[in-house]
């Protein structure tokens, strides 16, 4: 199939690589120029990037910290993580080294701790760059409610923000805390903790996963069911696979055939269908002799199963395929873009990608071309812009929504997943058995 998800490369929506993140929702730019890259404004203010270094410009485009660093990311709590040279430490708003760049890796800042890694180690340190605890882990997590999971020659526990062992490194695995448990593995076994260390389920399920809505799916042999928080065992471990509970219903399957339970253990939807996604908006997408549709959540179809393929609804459309082509349906099953583009993106601020001939343009949700096809590569729209590729310059850079050219990217790439999974399914499948 040709459906996929796709992604701005590390030069696009990362800067440096690993550090920045951004708010895709809303997007303040600095009107600047001599900058190769310019992003949005966070905390007042704007990575930059000139000459294969990054800094940081104000909102009126006054530099406050001129670009020198290798990577950079965004202001939190009044620190950035920055690197040179591949060593990271973090800067302050003056553009003073407040924790030196000697680390081989750095995590944010959790609960005032920050881990860091050096000679293949992590410890934490504080705010003022002081190590508040040893490097002498494996590898560690972050801090939550008081506790960070850490781990020493394969076996994983608990340790406080003293560095205290809260919880023994003896366990082969550990989940992060869930509804007041977390799950652990030992000798095959999984069972759960609370946050003393307590043994609250004892280890004796073959497979597990963390509690929610007060339910916890685990596996014993060949079949899986539900256990309530004190270990008591809700709905009977009578199914082949049961993924865990949201907005109140639970994917369940049996002898290959795929429904839906509530937290009662009462089957809300019927296991008669090959396939099964995840509701979204009030819609779940189905499958039966290898067609796909949609039902709502009383198993009424809401879009006959005659697609070859099917994505969620994203912004009120859907991504259908019939004979290998592509086009979008609303959620009362009505064509709005007939299948006939060789790739589609899901809408993204109300454009979606699509793809005749292999060159890539946008459409608006009336199906209407907006941007012509005529690139290369691109990737969808976020705070307004979007990164395409020129075959004609091998460039790279940002247009706006009227596909006028705003920023050169250099020798940035555009890359798509290589994730092929069928639409309707690409979701984290958390079954408890496979």
């Amino acid at each position: 199939m040709n459906y996929t998800i796709r992604h701005l490369s590390s030069a696009l929506l990362l800067t440096g690589g690993i550090l920045y993140s951004q708010n895709l929702w809303a997007c303040e730019r600095p009107e600047v120029h001599g900058y190769d890259f310019v992003e949005c404004l966070s905390d007042g203010l704007a990575v930059v990037k000139r000459d294969g270094k990054y800094g940081f410009i104000d909102k009126t485009g006054k530099v406050v910290i001129s670009p020198q660093y290798d990577s950079i990311g965004e202001f939190r709590d009044g620190l950035a993580a920055v690197s040179l040279d591949r060593k990271y430490g973090f800067i302050n708003k003056a553009g003073d080294v407040v924790i030196p760049l000697r680390y081989e890796y750095i995590g944010g800042f959790s609960e005032g701790l920050a881990g860091v890694l050096k000679n293949n180690k992590w410890g934490f340190v504080d705010k003022s760059g002081k190590m508040a605890i040893p490097l002498r882990y494996d590898n560690a997590w972050d801090f939550r409610e008081g506790l960070v999971g850490v781990s020493q020659n394969g076996k994983y526990g608990f340790i406080n923000k003293a560095g205290k062992v809260v919880i023994p490194l003896k366990y082969e695995y550990i989940g992060g805390f869930s509804e007041g448990l977390t799950l652990v593995k030992k000798n095959d076994k999984y069972g759960f903790i609370d946050s003393t260390g307590k043994m609250v389920i004892p280890l004796k399920y073959d497979f597990a996963w963390d509690f929610r809505e007060g339910l916890a799916s685990v596996a014993q042999g060949d079949y899986a069911g539900f256990i309530d928080k004190k270990g008591k065992i809700a709905i009977p471990l009578e199914y082949d696979t049961a993924d865990s509970f949201f907005e109140g219903l639970a994917k369940v399957s049996k002898n290959g055939k795929y429904g839906f339970i509530n937290t009662n253990g009462n089957v809300t939807i019927p296991l008669k269908y090959d396939d099964i996604g995840i509701f979204n908006d009030g819609l779940v997408a189905v499958s039966k002799n290898n067609k796909w549709g949609f039902i709502d959540r009383i198993d009424k179809v809401i879009i006959p199963l005659k697609y070859d393929s099917v994505a969620n609804f994203n912004e009120g459309l859907a991504v259908v395929s019939k004979n290998n082509k592509w086009g979008f349906v609303d959620k009362v099953g009505n064509i709005v873009v007939s299948p006939k583009y060789d790739e589609v993106e899901s809408f993204s601020e109300g454009l979606a990608l699509v793809v005749q001939n292999n060159k890539w343009g946008f459409i608006d949700k009336t199906g209407k071309v907006v941007i012509p096809l005529k690139y290369e590569d691109a990737d969808n729209f976020h705070d307004g812009i979007a990164g395409v590729l020129d075959a004609s310059t091998g460039e790279t850079f940002y247009i706006n929504k009227q596909g006028e050219r705003l920023y050169w990217l250099g020798a940035a790439t555009l890359t798509r997943s290589a994730d092929k999974a069928k639409a309707a399914t690409d979701y984290a499948d958390n079954s408890a058995v496979d």
